[in-house]
C-alpha cells in the first residue's frame, strides 16, 4: 500500500485575522527564529508567493529560500515581507 503525502499549509484552516495573529505570535514567541521564518512562509504562499516577491522588491526564489527555515536573511528582508503581507511588528 502506497502512503500518499500532501503539502501542507496552515493557513488553509486559519480563517479569521485574530487566529492568523495568534499562530503568527505563536511562532514568534517560540525562541526558534526559524520557525518565524516558516510561518511567514506559509503566510506568503497563502497570499501568493510571486505577489508577496514583487510587493516586498525581491525575486521569488530569494523569497523562497529566506523563508525556508533554512537561511539567515537580513531583518530588512524579513521586514520588506512582514510589510508586503500587510502585517505589522509589535514589540510588547
Amino acid at each position: 500500500m502506497e502512503i500518499e503525502i500532501k503539502s501542507y499549509n496552515p493557513f488553509d484552516y486559519l480563517e479569521t485575522k485574530d487566529e492568523i495573529n495568534d499562530y503568527m505570535n505563536n511562532a514568534y514567541m517560540d525562541g526558534d527564529p526559524r520557525v518565524f521564518l516558516v510561518a511567514l512562509g506559509y503566510l506568503a504562499k497563502k497570499q501568493g508567493m510571486a505577489e508577496v516577491a514583487k510587493k516586498a522588491g525581491l525575486n521569488r526564489e530569494s523569497l523562497y529560500k529566506a523563508l525556508a527555515g533554512e537561511g539567515n536573511p537580513r531583518f530588512s528582508t524579513v521586514n520588506k515581507v512582514i510589510k508586503a503581507l500587510g502585517c505589522k511588528l509589535a514589540v510588547a
